[in-house]
């Protein structure tokens, strides 16, 4: 059986639930259902892959969804016509539409490695098979992952078949699939081939890793693909050899952790790209807790997360550089997670078996506090408290956006900001506290503005 690239914890704990995290309620009707994928659409729609979180090693091939914020989230089976393929990601593109990739992983069996390309228009509803030529090839193909750029456009990668890595793609939305030439993949090295797991994807670019170390990219929506080693012998290696794992908040800015070492007295190292992976620069000492990592897009804000102790979350304002933990040690298991801004963002939990109870997965409920990453003084928002209107001061550059959420993380307002002042009427909004995130090229600051 091929090993997964990611793991996570197997059983669900609970503790008390830090402020900046709302513990909100993914509706599965059984416990210690995990996360181990969340895809955020919008601030508003959310989907989110489940696994077995007992420890038992169920298969299990459901999701959960929300089109609200959170405040609700429906589940749903994954029906791709046999219960014991295993998924191993999600593709969403909206509220309706979401692809998923589905393998037979059956150790042993003559079929094992072959994949399905299932797609649902319904939110979930129905799922229905596409490219049925596509990973078929027995003893050969082994299905790793599908991405969708837009509702057109996608990819499907999986292992070499035969001296090229198999990949598959369409431009209408998966009615048609054609295979990508080997011509235009690099060719794969002496006994390689990638892991199932989620896809690494930023800034209209997406990455697959390797056991040779490698990561294959493309820039291009899929047509051609590059491969650059990285840092480690192998993305998915067992000590002691040394492993990792990489993720990206553009097209050309990355991190990659370093695993190296024994399992007594492991070794952690971290690298940094400015080109999407092609060179990385000289390993530094990790200096973080929690190692679970995501970015908030667009930035060189970190995330990191646990379900191992220290459970909780720290963050990093340069590039990993430096760590503040953000919740004591033993606080609550949070693991995997996504933003799509840097007040807007959810992590995985556990669910309690209780679908109208409140667990299994957390909604940050305001910007992640740490200095620097709140409220800096070079954009200014005031007055505070305010009635009416508030001026935004933006003194070192010409434009800027604005976004403005609620303490529950709901985007309640966007504005594009021209000139070094803009007045913004607020006289629509509630009584109450909001986060006034202020973002230019890659300067982001939050500011806490009370509404009277």
């Amino acid at each position: 059986m091929k090993k997964l690239l990611l793991t996570f914890s197997l059983i669900a704990l609970t503790s008390t639930i830090n402020a900046q995290w709302i513990s909100q309620e993914t509706g599965f009707p059984d416990a210690s259902r995990g996360l181990s994928q969340i895809s955020i659409i919008d601030a508003n729609t959310v989907w989110a892959l489940a696994y077995d979180g007992s420890g038992l090693g169920a298969n299990i091939q459901e999701f959960t969804r929300t089109t609200d914020g959170g405040t609700t989230w429906t589940p749903g089976i994954i029906d791709v016509g046999n219960t014991v393929w295993e998924i191993n990601n999600i593709s969403p593109v909206s509220a309706e539409i979401a692809w998923v990739s589905a393998i037979n992983n059956i150790s042993g069996d003559a079929n094992n490695g072959v994949g399905y390309i299932y797609k649902t228009a319904d939110h979930g509803m129905n799922w229905t098979q596409q490219c049925a030529t596509c990973f078929q090839t027995a003893g050969s193909s082994f299905l790793n992952g599908v991405y969708f750029f837009n509702n057109l456009v996608g990819v499907a990668y999986g292992d070499p078949v035969g001296s090229e890595f198999e990949i598959w793609r369409t431009t209408n939305g998966g009615t048609n699939w054609t295979q990508v030439p080997g011509a235009s993949i690099t060719n794969p090295l002496s006994g390689e081939y990638g892991y199932n797991s989620t896809p690494i994807a930023a800034g209209g670019t997406l990455w697959f890793p390797t056991n040779k170390g490698r990561l294959y990219r493309t820039t291009d929506q899929g047509a051609t693909w590059t491969a650059a080693q990285a840092p480690l012998t192998d993305f998915g290696a067992a000590l002691p050899a040394n492993s990792g794992s990489a993720i990206f908040s553009s097209a050309t800015n990355g991190y990659l952790l370093k695993t190296s070492g024994t399992v007594a007295t492991p070794v952690y190292t971290y690298y940094t790209t400015t080109n999407g992976g092609a060179l990385w620069s000289a390993g530094t000492t990790f200096t973080g807790t929690r190692r679970i990592l995501n970015y908030i897009p667009g930035t060189t804000n970190i995330v990191a997360t646990s379900q191992a102790a220290p459970v909780g979350t720290s963050i990093s304002t340069n590039n990993g550089g430096a760590w503040t933990d953000l919740e004591p040690t033993g606080t609550t298991q949070r693991g995997a997670s996504a933003f799509l801004t840097a007040s807007v963002g959810w992590s995985a939990g556990f669910s309690d078996g209780d679908p109208l109870g409140s667990a299994g997965i957390f909604k940050l409920s305001g910007p992640l506090a740490t200095p620097g990453f709140g409220n800096a003084a070079k954009y200014k928002v005031y007055p505070n408290p305010a009635t009416s209107v508030v001026t935004i001061s933006t003194p070192d550059v010409d434009t800027a956006n604005l976004s403005v959420t609620d303490l529950s993380g709901k985007v309640v307002m966007t504005k594009s900001l021209n000139g070094i002042e803009n007045t913004v009427d607020i006289s629509n909004l509630s009584t109450g506290a909001y986060f006034f995130e202020v973002s230019s090229n890659n300067k982001k600051e939050v500011v806490k503005i009370l509404k009277n």
